[in-house]
């Protein structure tokens, strides 16, 4: 599991990052988010982003899931690094007994030592940035690189009374 700090890696992404092209913080939002989306479907993780309201009049946490991305928006008065650390809390004993491997993206050094501390390890953002260019690159380079099969699978599911047919018509045809 990956868990980000939503407006860490944003902030990050504005200070001469890449894949920073969204001119408002709406759109930085969703920008984040769906580059998350791909790196969890690269990487074959879950991702909780967690964005926090602070200073927002919002009154309540909400959860909304986005395939392998769950995108948290905490509720007033409540940080990102709090609500990281609660769920890394939560999670410890999967992460004591090695059931699960979870990962921290904030470039906070003060956050980085308090999930240490939890269990969890950590990245800056950017090696997150770095990561999640590099996994995508890689994922699309299978992609195009995968050579095409010449199997036919279904025919290896056939009776073999029913493939010698096939074969001898195929002969037949001259193919």
């Amino acid at each position: 599991m990956l868990i980000v700090d939503g407006y860490n890696i944003i902030n990050a992404r504005r200070d001469g990052g890449p894949g920073m092209s969204a001119s408002t913080l709406a759109d930085a939002r969703e920008q984040l988010v769906s580059d998350l989306m791909d790196y969890a479907g690269f990487s074959d993780q879950q991702v909780v982003v967690v964005f926090d309201a602070w200073m927002s009049d919002r009154t309540q946490r909400t959860e909304e899931k986005r395939g392998a991305v769950t995108v948290v928006y905490t509720q007033k008065g409540e940080i990102a690094d709090r609500y990281i650390e609660r769920l890394c809390d939560e999670l410890a004993p999967d992460i004591d007994l090695r059931r699960l491997e979870v990962r921290v993206a904030s470039s906070d050094g003060l956050e980085q030592t308090i999930v240490l501390g939890r269990g969890a390890s950590r990245m800056s953002a950017r090696e997150l940035m770095f990561e999640m260019r590099q996994l995508r690159q890689e994922g699309i380079r299978q992609v195009v690189q995968k050579p095409v099969s010449r199997r036919n699978p279904i025919g290896d599911h056939l009776p073999e009374d029913v493939r010698s047919k096939l074969e001898a018509l195929r002969r037949k045809d001259g193919h």
